[in-house]
């Protein structure tokens, strides 16, 4: 199947975010390992990685406004909400384990590498599901 202008739009948004994320985060170890940081810069250059993390997730929903294709729309939306419940789920028992002492602290971050890796299991639902599988 072609894919539709929206989705060759949302691709390029999010590799453009991606390789934003990355040059800010390396800026951002850099600058912390070397000891450059300091002060209200330094809060500055500790957000700045999140940024486009958190405008890859604006993409989603403007993909989901752009969208046309009523059954691309619905498959995204499938993907979002497995990767929620995916990432919600996991965030919740960790959060108990963590609480009564059994496991270690995991940085909040971790939250939303979950939420990918949930859209990632979503992407494998879908394709199960449009293979005849009807997940």
């Amino acid at each position: 199947m072609a894919k539709s202008k929206a989705l060759r739009r949302y691709n390029h948004r999010v590799i453009v975010l991606s390789v934003i994320y990355a040059l800010f985060l390396i800026a951002a170890v850099y600058g912390f390992k070397h000891r450059l940081l300091s002060g209200p810069v330094a809060y500055v250059a500790a957000i700045l990685p999140a940024l486009p993390i958190i405008a890859i997730l604006g993409t989603i929903g403007r993909y989901l406004v752009e969208e046309k294709d009523e059954y691309l729309r619905v498959m995204m939306v499938r993907q979002a909400l497995i990767a929620s419940a995916f990432a919600l789920s996991i965030a919740t028992a960790w959060g108990f384990l963590e609480n009564f002492g059994l496991v270690p602290h995991i940085y909040a971050y971790y939250a939303v590498i979950l939420w990918f890796a949930g859209l990632g299991i979503g992407t494998c639902v879908n394709k199960l599901q449009a293979a005849g599988g009807d997940a």
